[in-house]
């Protein structure tokens, strides 16, 4: 049985949509689409639906990445 003191202490990474991550990041839908498409962009999810979503943590970790390339 889990206790569900560990779901308070580790919070949920988000889900983000194309269009949060596109204005989080001030690019436009299409270049989104060609990094992601070159796969230079932050590693995505396609939901069963056909949705994309991209973790927080996956988009901070790939903005990380851009900053130590610098």
């Amino acid at each position: 049985m889990r206790d569900r003191s560990d779901a308070v202490a580790r919070p949920r990474d988000e889900m983000l949509t194309i269009p949060q991550v596109i204005e989080e990041i001030g690019i436009p839908r299409a270049t989104f689409y060609r990094w992601r498409a070159c796969k230079k962009g932050p590693k995505s999810i396609k939901l069963p639906n056909g949705s994309v979503r991209i973790r927080r943590s996956e988009l901070d970790r790939w903005l990380t990445s851009l900053e130590e390339a610098a």
